[in-house]
């Protein structure tokens, strides 16, 4: 009977199984290997109705184009320094916003409620509200105007090197929520005879700070390192809302954009989207190799 009743469980689990493992090839798994058909074959949007998968031939002229691109190398760039610049600002206003929160004060649930909104408002509405700020007729440049700290309003959104500052702020004031919830989590758990032991010690709160908070903190600083890194890198949404890839900000996810919408090559298109995929891979190796082991051992 036992072995009759373990078949009938097994039997049972890979009917369960089924349904999901459906769901995900058809949401994920297909579209990803479709992706990769698509980026060695040359298609354009008009073709997609009467072409036929098994009469195309491979190709690597997509790549090509992609590589010697004008303006490639540009786009790498800025996807760079967007990236490490949104990532670490997120990150260090975290750490702010945790520990300003981290100990008991009246109002507590408030403030840390407050530090919510950014995550959880609608990337629309605060895109088009910090579009609203910043714009040169908008409260910002009129409230500075009026306090005499400018002669005529600065163009923040279409200007640089004033366009990419401004994206890097908005994407830190928009997902330091994120990392604020981790490391207060974390600071939480650090125990307070570490804390009593340093005042024994003579130590200030900066040398708390930095000899004993800190190093508690350093595996979850890399994983959210790593987490909002990866994040940031395929951003889209907020890049286009905010300038458009105007002024120095037209990053790797604008360039699939580009080629989908503004050259109707969809081959052309799924290669950027395959080389963005390469790119950030070889990224998070490295991050693997030089920094999280690093990490785990101290």
């Amino acid at each position: 009977m036992k072995p009759e009743l373990a078949k009938r469980e097994q039997r049972l689990a890979y009917l369960l199984l089924g349904p999901p493992f459906i769901i995900v090839s058809a949401l994920i798994l297909f579209p990803v290997l479709w992706n990769l058909w698509l980026a060695f074959h040359k298609v354009r949007l008009l073709d997609l109705r009467r072409f036929h998968w098994w009469e195309l031939e491979g190709t690597l002229n997509n790549f090509l184009k992609v590589f010697t691109h004008y303006d490639f190398q540009p786009a790498l760039r800025a996807t760079l320094f967007y990236t490490l610049g949104g990532t670490l600002l997120a990150l260090l206003m975290g750490l702010v916003a945790a520990m300003l929160v981290h100990r008991r004060f009246r109002g507590r649930g408030v403030v840390r409620g407050i530090f919510l909104i950014p995550y959880v408002a609608p990337v629309v509405a605060v895109a088009f509200a910090w579009r609203f700020i910043l714009d040169p007729r908008g409260v910002l440049m009129a409230g500075l105007a009026e306090m005499g700290l400018l002669e005529q309003p600065l163009h923040l959104l279409s200007q640089r090197p004033w366009a990419m500052i401004s994206l890097i702020a908005f994407e830190g004031w928009r997902y330091f929520p994120f990392d604020f919830l981790f490391i207060l989590a974390r600071l939480q758990a650090i125990p307070e005879e570490l804390y009593e032991a340093a005042s024994v010690d003579g130590a200030t709160p900066v040398q708390k700070f930095f000899y004993v908070t800190l190093p508690q903190l350093r595996l979850v600083l890399a994983t959210l390192l790593m987490l909002r890194f990866m994040w940031t890198f395929n951003k889209f949404d907020d890049v286009f809302l905010v300038t458009q890839g105007t002024a120095g900000t037209r990053v790797l996810t604008i360039k699939v954009y580009d080629f989908l919408i503004g050259e109707f090559d969809v081959g052309a298109g799924a290669a950027m989207a395959l080389v963005l995929f390469a790119i950030l891979g070889v990224l998070i190796l490295l991050y693997f190799k030089f920094i999280m082991t690093r990490a785990e051992e101290e």
